[in-house]
C-alpha cells in the first residue's frame, strides 16, 4: 500500500489552491487547514481535511469542495475523495502523523469511514443543490425525508431526465442521516448493482449474505431502478428486501428516468408499492436554476463569475452536467492560456461545439436548414439568400450559430453554406445569438424548439 507525507501533499496542493483564488480568499479559508490523514480503500484514496472551525469547514464543503478535490488529486496523481473534519492545526507535525484515522468522533461530523461504507458522495448535500421551480418538490420532500426517515413519505420516488439531480438528491438524504446518526445502517446503490449482486449470491451461494447486506438496512437508496424490471429473480428478491426495509421502518429511496407507470416489464407488485409513496418529477433546468448551478459549480471550484459570464454560460448550455464539465475546461483552458476569464474567451469556447452530443454528429447541415426554415416558416432560397430583413436575417443567424456550435463547423464551411458569405458574417451572427441567448427568453424558446424538432 502506498504512503503518503500528508505535509508535502497538503503544502502542494495549496499552491495550486493560490494560482485559483485571490490571496484574501486564501488567508481566510485556507492558512488553518491541514491534511489530518489519507487511507486507501480499494482503488480511491480517501483524504481528511482539518479545518480550524465549523464555519471554515462549511464554506469550504460548499464553496471550494471542487477546487480542493483537484488539487489534491493532481498532487496525489489519483482521484480522491475528501471528508472536512472540524480540527485544529497541531503544533506539533510528528504528533499529528501519529493520530489515527477516525480517533474520537467530532461533534456533528460525519467520518469519511461511514461516508464510504454507505457509499454517500459527501460533496452532494442540500447545502449546494440549487433550487427553482422545476425541482422545488422533489427538493421539498427529500428534505423532509431526511428529517424524517421512514415516516415522511416511504418510498420516496424521484424521476426525470439525465443529469436533474436525481442522484444528488438521493445523497443529500444519505448525507443528513448519516450526519445525525454516524452509524445508521445506510447504503446507496445503483439497480444494475443491486442486480449483480443477486447474480453473485446465487453464482456462489451467498444469498444469505446478500439478504444481511440489504434486508437490515435503516435506508437504502437505489439509483436507477428502472433496471430490474423484466428480471424475475431480481424483482422478487427486491420485494422481499422493499418489505423487510420498510417494515422494520426504514427508509426506502428510489430514482427512474421514468414513473412507475410507464416502467414496462414492472412487477404489479412492485408497482403498486412504489405508487404508494410519494411520485415527484424534476424537469430540465430552466434559464434562471442554470444560472445558479453555474456560481454553485464555480465558486466550489475557486473561481468568482460575473453575471454576464454566468448568464452566457446558462444561456447556451442545457445540462447541469455539461455545465460542470465546461466550467472544468473552462478554468484549464484558462490556467494553461495565462489568461483572464471573459465574455469574449467563454464566447470562443461556446462555439468549439461545447454542447455537442452523440445525437447532432448525425445531423447534416442540410437537416439543420429544414428545420430552421420549417420553424420559422421562411423558405429555403430566402434563409440562404440576401435579403436582409429581420423575418430572415435573424433565422439566417440562427442557422449560423447551429452550423458553428452543433456541427462544429469552420466560419469558411458555415459562410459557403449559407450564400456564399464571408466567415467574418459568419462570426458576428454566431456571437449575436450566443450573446441573445443569456438574455433574450424568446431565443432561448427558438433554440429549444429547434433542437426539439431535429
Amino acid at each position: 500500500m502506498a504512503s503518503y507525507n500528508r505535509k508535502t501533499i497538503w503544502n502542494d496542493s495549496l499552491e495550486l489552491i493560490k494560482v485559483s483564488v485571490s490571496p484574501a480568499i486564501f488567508s481566510t479559508w485556507f492558512s488553518q487547514t491541514h491534511i489530518v490523514d489519507i487511507k486507501n480503500v480499494d482503488k480511491r484514496v480517501y483524504v481528511q481535511i482539518g479545518c480550524g472551525s465549523s464555519y471554515v469547514r462549511t464554506t469550504l464543503e460548499n464553496r471550494y469542495f471542487g477546487l480542493v478535490q483537484d488539487s489534491v488529486a493532481k498532487c496525489l496523481g489519483k482521484d480522491c475523495d475528501l471528508s472536512f473534519i472540524i480540527k485544529q492545526t497541531p503544533n506539533n507535525n510528528n504528533h499529528s502523523l501519529d493520530t489515527p484515522l477516525f480517533s474520537g468522533k467530532e461533534d456533528g461530523e460525519v467520518k469519511l469511514e461511514y461516508f464510504h461504507k454507505a457509499r454517500i458522495k459527501p460533496a452532494f448535500t442540500f447545502a449546494n443543490f440549487a433550487v427553482s421551480s422545476s425541482n422545488q418538490m422533489a427538493w421539498a420532500a427529500s428534505e423532509a425525508v431526511s428529517k424524517n426517515p421512514g415516516t415522511a413519505y416511504n418510498p420516496l420516488f424521484i424521476w426525470g431526465g439525465v443529469g436533474v439531480g436525481k442522484t444528488h438528491l438521493m445523497n443529500a438524504i444519505g448525507h443528513t442521516i448519516l450526519d445525525k446518526d454516524a452509524e445508521a445502517k445506510v447504503f446507496f446503490c445503483t439497480g444494475e448493482e443491486f442486480t449483480n449482486d443477486i447474480v453473485e449470491g446465487i453464482r456462489n451461494k451467498t444469498t444469505q449474505v446478500f439478504r444481511n447486506k440489504y434486508r437490515k438496512l435503516n435506508a437504502l437508496f437505489v439509483d436507477d431502478i428502472q433496471f430490474i424490471a423484466g428480471k424475475d429473480a431480481v424483482q422478487e428478491e427486491f420485494f422481499h428486501t422493499f418489505n423487510a426495509v420498510t417494515g422494520a421502518g426504514g427508509q426506502v429511496v428510489l430514482t427512474s428516468d421514468r414513473p412507475p407507470s410507464e416502467i414496462s416489464k414492472l412487477e404489479e407488485r412492485l408497482r403498486s408499492r412504489f405508487e404508494a409513496g410519494l411520485i415527484v418529477d424534476i424537469a430540465q433546468p430552466d434559464f434562471e436554476l442554470r444560472c445558479a448551478i453555474v456560481q454553485i459549480k464555480a465558486k466550489q471550484r475557486g473561481i468568482e463569475l460575473s453575471m454576464d459570464i454566468v448568464q452566457l454560460i446558462a444561456g447556451n448550455i442545457e445540462s447541469a452536467r455539461k455545465i460542470e464539465g465546461f466550467l472544468i475546461r473552462l478554468i484549464s483552458e484558462g490556467k494553461l492560456r495565462k489568461t483572464t476569464i471573459t465574455p469574449d474567451f467563454v464566447q470562443t469556447l461556446l462555439g468549439k461545439g461545447n454542447d455537442k452530443t452523440d445525437f447532432y454528429s448525425k445531423v447534416t447541415p442540410n437537416d439543420l436548414v429544414n428545420a430552421i426554415a420549417k420553424y420559422y416558416s421562411v423558405g429555403k432560397r430566402a434563409l440562404l439568400g440576401n435579403s436582409r430583413a429581420r423575418p430572415v436575417a435573424l433565422p439566417r443567424q440562427v442557422l449560423m450559430y447551429f452550423l458553428r456550435t452543433h456541427l462544429s463547423l469552420p466560419l469558411e464551411e458555415v459562410g459557403r453554406i449559407i450564400g456564399g458569405r464571408d466567415h467574418t458574417t459568419v462570426m458576428h451572427g454566431v456571437e449575436k445569438i450566443t450573446k441573445l441567448a443569456s438574455s433574450d427568453v424568446q431565443i432561448r424558446q427558438d433554440i429549444l424548439g429547434i433542437k426539439n424538432t431535429i
